[in-house]
């Protein structure tokens, strides 16, 4: 990233300019008065303009235009040539012309903003009317970007060869790094991102906003969470691949959890700190082992409410979106079989669960537990269907069809061919049972080892 005021500013003489110019490094503060601009410096800077677009590769609906000064290196004997060009839709810039080199030099009107290394104004600050405020020609490449931003302070951070970056302070609170093309072309990619995932010790880092006002987002988002967290502590955790940012806030009773913020701000998911670990680690401030000891006590209890008595060992949260509803995974210390709870918030909607032997016809796989802690269940049922002598070895889910008939093959211990057995599904139960030689109708019929000898 090349320093704003580095280069060209130095190269200039105070001889070039009379002008009296007031730096503004962030913008966003009162404006100094405007200098004036002579008739010969914008009618020179109108009819430079539209070649200086071209080569530079510039977005630039024309609006105004203006010759900075000119010099010659008195080594070099190169000339050069600075120029301001305001455009009714794209940030302000200065152009700089060096001798004979094809392509000019580009600057935003907010890097040149800032005062040189010397601490005195930069010689290179935009001054037309069109460019008083460039906040306005970044409005478009923050919207593009997707952020809730409007912001109240700019700060330019410089620009590599591919990228102009700038930091912005936003009336909403916080802030992001905004990054544009160098230079700033609205067809080309734009990314922002949250101050927050930058290390403040790091070469790139947000100024106009402190560590607290960038972490103050998680609290409204656990306001928005519809959890009881008056919050204590707070601390960024990380962001995904796919631009998620995660927060921990701590309560003021004890419960932590885990704020999931998708890349437009808004809150996409609340985790309880107990099934958090799979992120980055879990909670770190709050006890995740007092916590997952407390919620494998509530999932006890609603278990056993939803008619289903196991005491819970361990729990595994699957991560899908049914509002009003959590979806559970459950392995029991009382049983070696568990099941997949759908517990409901609403009491006017009872809870329901499916036991490890049947979950897979309602599209749940358990991975707690062991396929084989589900066949004693599949032979208790073959007995009520009037097949006694098969003690299940081995299972398959061959599915549900298009008229809600569910379908589990069954292999028996004794090596003779098994069965199909034939489930309504609301609420899953066993219907009927089909022998294997009699099944080829089914989804192809049966599959397991053994099931395809002849009885």
């Amino acid at each position: 990233m090349r320093p704003i005021g580095i280069g060209f500013a130095a190269a200039l003489t105070a001889a070039v300019f009379s002008l009296s110019l007031v730096a503004a490094p962030a913008f966003g503060a009162p404006k100094a008065p405007e200098p004036t601009v002579s008739k010969d410096q914008r009618a020179k800077g109108m009819a430079a303009a539209p070649g200086l677009i071209s080569s530079a590769g510039l977005q630039c609906q024309l609006a105004d235009a203006r010759l900075i000064g000119e010099q010659n290196d008195p080594k070099t004997k190169t000339k050069r040539a600075f120029y301001e060009l305001a455009c009714s839709d794209n940030e302000g810039v200065i152009v700089a012309t060096i001798g004979d080199q094809p392509v000019p030099q580009v600057f935003t009107c907010m890097e040149t903003a800032a005062p040189g290394a010397d601490g005195k104004p930069n010689g290179l600050i935009c001054v037309l009317p069109g460019n008083v405020d460039p906040r306005a020609g970044l409005l478009p490449y923050i919207a593009k970007a997707g952020a809730v931003c409007a912001p109240d302070q700019i700060r330019a951070l410089g620009h590599s060869a591919a990228n102009t970056d700038f930091e912005l302070k936003c009336h909403e609170g916080g802030g992001f790094i905004l990054m544009t093309s160098a230079p700033p072309r609205m067809d080309k990619p734009v990314t922002i991102k949250p101050c927050v995932i930058f290390d403040p010790a790091g070469t790139v880092k947000c100024e106009l906003t402190d560590r607290a006002a960038q972490l103050a987002v998680a609290d409204r988002l656990a306001a928005q969470s519809g959890k009881d967290c008056a919050v204590k502590d707070r601390a960024y955790m990380g962001i995904s691949d796919a631009g998620q940012i995660y927060y921990e806030v701590a309560c003021q009773n004890g419960k932590g959890y885990v704020l999931e913020q998708a890349a437009n701000g808004a809150l996409t998911k609340t985790i309880d700190c107990a099934n958090a670990d799979y992120l980055n680690g879990g909670c770190k401030l709050t006890d995740a082992r007092s916590a997952k000891t407390e919620q494998s006590g509530l999932y006890t209890q609603l278990a056993r409410k939803a008619g289903f008595a196991c005491d819970v060992s361990g729990y595994a949260p699957f991560s899908i979106n049914l509002p009003g509803k959590e979806v559970v995974e459950l392995a029991c210390s009382n049983r070696q079989d568990g099941g997949i709870a759908i517990f409901s918030s609403n009491p006017g909607d009872p809870s329901v669960i499916y036991d490890c032997a049947h979950s897979e016809l309602k599209n749940f796989r358990c991975g707690l537990s062991k396929p084989a802690a589900a066949y004693p269940k599949l032979t208790e049922e073959l007995k009520t269907l009037g097949k006694t002598s098969c003690a299940v070895s081995n299972a398959r889910t061959v599915g549900v069809t298009a008229d809600q008939r569910g379908f589990i093959e069954v292999a028996c211990s004794d090596g003779l061919p098994g069965y199909m057995i034939e489930y309504a599904m609301t609420p899953v139960a066993p219907k009927s049972v089909i022998a294997c030689a009699s099944a080829a109708s089914i989804a192809g019929g049966c599959t397991l080892p053994g099931n395809g000898k002849k009885s």
